[in-house]
């Protein structure tokens, strides 16, 4: 299990005055220092880490009770003989791990089931199970399915780097997780881009130059081409500020525009450019998050291609931002489906959304479940040189899976496919 970065201290239980303690107050000790781990969210309502325990642990704790009104031997200290409750206990603890209700409390990857994972456009057959007993497929089981999301950029919040132009904050703490889960999906296109789908955080270093180059450019400095300082300057007149929560359109909108920027600055100085593909933000008819479905036009595509190439050829790779909005209030039904088959393209660079108020990095699906990269933890700035090739890089990575129901996806999104060559367009 993978430690978060940012973990609140669990109080120190409080003294027993005998030996023999009723269930209640145990619960009580679980829930409230389970409630200091709480991750920062955004925006949001927030529910207590309390009432999330109380749904786990009321079944233990009613057969918690149901044991101690059939026992009638009181608590002795000094009996040789266990009390009944530490034999229910017991039982409670074998139930709980076994069932998996652990593993989703910890936040480990337990939480999947046995069946197919669709993850970037790649079918993993999961089972727990049969991966305890070793007997997965390796191409294609839950070890796998672990090693690919493991290995995918995991871009979180940061505090500690140089304040933001324009105001003094040096965190991105409760306002930046939708841009952290803009730069994790522009991430993931620039690493298949360099380094291919396959491509896998080796376990020796030195690393790949091309995978340190990726992430410097997502360093918490303005020196750094894709950091949330340039970012927010290159959104301003789509609402971005630095302490302001914005949504998928105006984060697409603000990418376009740093892309091009980044293209004239680089043009005017030596012609390299940090982003090596043309980069098309299909939107409706008009301009906003609600301007109709969008459309997307080959011959668009074709023009923002050749510009890129500065009219050398008619076609490069592209990366598709769409930003939708499938419902009102919450997201219709009838597009869940829509969704879960986007994973399945090989193209699939993931969705950028979330719970209402709470961005995260939608990767991969099962079943009913959306499985995601989660930017809510707090991490220290770090800053990896585009030349060290012996950095630690372990910041940017997590093995922790985390899921939510796709019936509870905010409906303003906005889905990501990286295109290499021209038959690939949806």
């Amino acid at each position: 299990m993978t430690t978060s970065p940012e973990r609140g201290e669990a109080p120190p239980a409080p003294p027993r005055d005998s030996p023999c303690e009723d269930a209640a107050p145990a619960a009580a000790v679980v829930a409230s220092s389970s409630s200091g781990s709480e991750r920062e969210e955004d925006g949001g309502s927030r529910q207590p880490k309390a009432s999330v325990l109380s749904g786990v642990f009321a079944p233990p704790l009613a057969i918690f009770e149901g044991q101690q009104q059939v026992s009638s031997t009181p608590c002795d200290a000094s009996s040789t003989k266990p009390p009944s409750g530490s034999y229910a206990w017991s039982r409670i603890l074998r139930r709980f791990v076994g069932s998996g209700s652990m593993w989703r409390l910890l936040g480990c990857a337990r939480v999947l089931t046995s069946g197919d994972v669709w993850f970037l456009g790649k079918c993993y057959r999961v089972s727990p199970e049969e991966e305890e007993s070793g007997g997965s497929d390796s191409d294609s089981g839950h070890a796998a399915f672990l090693e690919d999301f493991s290995s995918r950029i995991w871009i979180t919040y940061r505090k500690g780097f140089d304040a933001i132009p324009g105001s003094k904050l040096t965190s991105d703490v409760n306002w930046g997780c939708m841009v952290r889960s803009s730069q994790m999906l522009v991430a993931q296109a620039l690493i298949f881009h360099h380094l291919g789908r396959s491509w896998r955080k080796p376990s020796e270093k030195p690393y790949d130059p091309d995978y340190i180059r990726v992430l410097h450019l997502f360093g918490d400095s303005e020196a750094c081409a894709f950091s949330i300082h340039n970012l927010l300057q290159a959104g301003r007149n789509y609402g971005l500020a630095a302490g302001s929560w914005v949504g998928p359109y105006a984060m697409c909108r603000a990418w376009q525009t740093l892309i091009r920027t980044n293209r004239e600055q680089a043009d005017a100085v030596d012609g390299k450019e940090n982003f090596p593909m043309a980069l098309y933000v299909v939107s409706g008819d008009e301009d906003g998050e609600r301007g109709g479905a969008p459309v997307f036009c080959i011959d668009v595509a074709a023009q923002l291609c050749s510009n890129f190439n500065k009219g050398q050829c008619t076609w490069s790779p592209i990366l598709l931002l769409i930003p939708l909005v499938l419902g009102l209030d919450k997201i219709n039904p009838r597009y869940i489906p829509l969704l879960k088959e986007t994973f399945k393209f090989p193209q699939s660079l993931g969705i950028l959304g979330g719970k209402p108020g709470t961005s995260t990095y939608i990767a991969g699906v099962q079943e009913d479940r959306a499985l995601y990269l989660d930017p809510h933890d707090v991490q220290m700035a770090v800053d990896i040189a585009p030349d060290n090739l012996e950095a630690d890089t372990s910041s940017y990575h997590c093995s922790v899976v985390r899921d939510l129901a796709l019936e509870q996806i905010d409906p303003s999104l906005a889905i990501g496919f990286y295109c290499r060559d021209k038959g690939e367009p949806l």
